[in-house]
């Protein structure tokens, strides 16, 4: 059975959570809250684009993305994130072809680019790169990466959810 990317279903809450848990139980750098900040995000109505993979009639990866604020106002750009797939299915390309899928539902949608915080040795395949006019306060700068869907790329102080806190 072929690997099925869509959009999130109320029927995969669950499988969601199960994902998230799963793939950052062991992550150094994270709080193990992924899970409750997309559940944040969607109680919110700020879950623009949520997608999973599904494989097998289950869910097995899951991506977010969310509007962001720069300088503290509105703009079309979002940021990328959590995305996680299951620990024994990772390195296989699932999150990377959610990646794409999700960055083409963003350019479908008109958004003017997306920023996320990740390892750039990943992220710049999908055309992520640093760009020192954007920061996120409390985020090193080497992995604060930006891709523009039209230039130019803006400058500014990025904030996003407050969901990211939870």
């Amino acid at each position: 059975m072929p690997l099925l990317l869509r959009p999130e279903l109320p029927a995969d809450l669950a499988g969601i959570e199960a994902v998230h848990l799963a793939a950052f139980a062991r992550h150094p750098y994270s709080r193990q809250t992924e899970h409750l900040i997309v559940n944040a995000l969607r109680s919110a109505g700020a879950l623009i684009v949520s997608l999973v993979a599904e494989w097998e009639g289950r869910v097995v990866a899951h991506i977010a993305f969310s509007p962001i604020r720069i300088d503290g106002r509105d703009c079309a750009w979002f940021i990328l994130g959590p995305v996680g797939v299951l620990p024994e299915l990772q390195r296989r390309g699932i999150g990377g072809a959610l990646v794409r899928q999700g960055l083409d539902r963003l350019r479908v949608l008109g958004v003017d680019g997306c920023v996320l915080v990740g390892d750039p040795g990943y992220y710049t395949r999908f055309g992520f790169a640093r760009h020192p006019a954007l920061t996120l306060e409390g985020v090193p700068p080497e992995v604060f990466l930006s891709l523009a869907f039209r230039e130019p790329v803006p400058s500014g102080r990025v904030s996003h959810h407050a969901a990211f806190g939870v």
